[in-house]
């Protein structure tokens, strides 16, 4: 049995201390720490936040050989357990990594917790010393009656977020399963119980989704931890359990009924992470049967793990009832204005998107978006277009039917593409396996709006922003109005515009917003803005010309027609409804 002690060292200076105690340990011992977390694919270097390594063997003073940037080796020629101890500087906001303060502390252990080479398998107990008074947990580990927390083995110990301080504590069961929700930082006039409810409604639809009403969870219970912040928003998916960063304006407020668009938001990031309990961490790549925590772990099947999950999270708030059709078809024609307002769909498939996660889409700078497509985005338009040829051919079957048939005959594994694609044929015919081989290997556009029309919806345009005609994105405070990203064959680009530029004033007049460019426009010359433009201290006059509004892809309406079929009404009800 491997054993880890966590103490809360320094609250003020974010220091926890470290021990782990190794009873049998080899000759030559090693020891390693993650450089990644399963589930956020970039390497970020956790062990450049342990302090010095210290270790003895009983009462001998080991000296640690550190042959890496994360492993560190011990000669352990004596009998009697190997001790380690270190520090760990947290102060990662994210829920990707450890922070402590004097207001809460949270970890992965994947931060924390060195791996013990060849001892992976053995039992994992973990130890929490220190807490300061009046602070709570909050984990989906297991804790023994001895009040140590304890884990089969290491996967399964850094597969467990921790949550450690003052925070509200609500409960709900959904498929049978105790489901626990905690939220930290919230403001007094949160609407706790409809957090509660409207989490739960979420939790049902998907189980019955996955199981029926007689199906098995594949765990025993689930824990949401959600920490509420001035301005944040993101989640990670673990085995029985999610860590949540939102704002805390979008959780729900007492005695306001109304369904925000931020609490809309955060029920949707609530439904993704959820559904990463099946579709993930236990349906996943074949590739991910087994992590290796010391290097980038390749797949180009995000788009369907992500992306198909991205699908699925919003879909499950309008089939329980959460939102309305109208507000659904809002979201989803959101989304494909994102992915049609970025040029990088045209330059990189959603598959190579996945396969490059690791130094693109989580390295993103100021041309990413001429460079890169979302696996999550654009694989969400796959799903769907995937949905509707499914649910529109002869051989009646959805997207529903695939997943549950992956489940089912992997036992809830490891899947690989070639099983993935087999499925597709075997449900809806070989063409239309074919067709999501090219749509995920392509860089086509998808044939969304004839799809949409088989199920009674209409896809139409609304006018364009100016940020979007003009083909750039900026940002603009009381100080000044900065170009963030210019892109690929825009108006903007052919001005010489760059990111980083400072737009002083147009046609002689101050300006401070974008839209205060189309305010001082020359009746003489209504098509030209005459720029003067800061960059790295030197000042440039730009002439931008404006495109016509026809020429550029603008936002993306969806509504259903008024007259439509009865068929399309029909399966159009079997998609929203489930």
């Amino acid at each position: 049995m491997i054993q880890y002690r966590i103490a809360i060292a320094d609250l003020h200076a974010h220091r926890f201390e470290v021990s782990v105690t190794v009873p049998a340990p080899a000759a030559r011992q090693v020891l390693s720490l993650p450089v990644w977390i399963p589930g956020s694919y970039l390497v970020r270097e956790f062990s450049r936040h342990l302090g010095p390594v210290t270790a003895r063997q009983g009462s001998r003073e080991l000296t640690p050989h550190q042959t890496s940037k994360n492993r560190w080796e011990f000669d352990c020629n004596g009998r009697g357990a190997l001790v380690v101890t270190y520090a760990v500087y947290a102060f990662d906001t994210s829920v990707r990594a450890a922070f402590l303060d004097a207001q809460r502390g949270f970890f992965n252990p994947t931060s924390l917790c060195l791996r013990v080479h060849g001892k992976e398998s053995l039992v994992h107990r973990l130890e929490l010393v220190g807490l300061p008074a009046g602070w709570d947990v909050a984990t989906a580990m297991t804790r023994s009656d001895s009040g140590l927390y304890e884990a089969a083995d290491y996967d399964e110990l850094v597969d467990h977020p921790f949550e450690l301080g003052r925070f509200w504590r609500g409960e709900f069961v959904a498929g049978g399963v105790p489901h626990e929700f905690v939220v930290s930082g919230a403001l007094p006039v949160m609407d706790a119980d409809r957090l509660l409810k409207d989490a739960q409604r979420i939790c049902e639809a998907q189980m019955h989704f996955w199981h029926g009403p007689k199906g098995r969870p594949p765990m025993d219970r689930y824990v949401f931890l959600l920490n509420a912040v001035d301005d944040g928003y993101g989640g990670l998916e673990h085995r029985a359990s999610t860590a949540l960063i939102a704002s805390r304006r979008d959780l729900p407020r007492l005695g306001q009924p109304e369904m925000s668009d931020g609490y809309v938001k955060l029920l949707g990031l609530i439904s993704h992470e959820y559904f990463h309990t099946w579709n993930v961490k236990r349906l996943r790549p074949d590739v991910f049967a087994r992590y290796d925590y010391d290097q980038e772990n390749y797949t180009r099947l995000l788009w369907f793990f992500e992306g198909f999950t991205s699908y699925y999270d919003d879909l499950f708030l309008v089939r329980s009832g959460l939102i309305d059709e109208p507000r659904y078809l809002k979201l989803i024609g959101q989304t494909f204005t994102q992915v049609l307002g970025a040029p990088g769909r045209k330059h990189q498939s959603v598959a190579q998107s996945s396969f490059e996660a690791w130094t693109k889409y989580y390295r993103q700078d100021e041309n990413a978006p001429n460079a890169l497509v979302s696996y999550y985005a654009k694989g969400s338009m796959v799903a769907l277009a995937l949905d509707l040829t499914l649910r529109s051919a002869e051989r009646a079957s959805s997207l529903d039917d695939v997943m549950r048939a992956l489940w089912r005959e992997s036992a809830g594994g490891p899947v690989s593409e070639e099983r993935i694609f087999s499925r597709v044929a075997e449900l809806g015919g070989e063409a239309v396996s074919q067709l999501l081989q090219q749509w995920v290997e392509g860089c086509d556009d998808l044939p969304l709006p004839p799809l949409l029309e088989r199920l009674g919806v209409r896809w139409t345009h609304d006018k364009p922003t100016l940020a979007q005609r003009l083909g750039l994105r900026v940002q603009d405070t009381d100080a000044g109005l900065t170009v963030k990203q210019v892109l690929l064959e825009s108006a903007a680009l052919a001005a010489g515009l760059s990111a980083g530029d400072e737009i002083v004033a147009c046609n002689g007049w101050r300006v401070h917003k974008l839209d205060d460019l189309m305010l001082t426009l020359d009746p003489q010359h209504p098509q030209e803005l005459q720029l003067l433009v800061a960059r790295d201290q030197r000042m440039l006059n730009l002439t931008l010309s404006l495109p016509l509004q026809d020429s550029l892809a603008r936002p993306i309406c969806l509504g259903v027609f008024d007259k439509a079929p009865a068929r399309a009404q029909s399966l159009r009800r079997a998609w929203l409804g489930g």
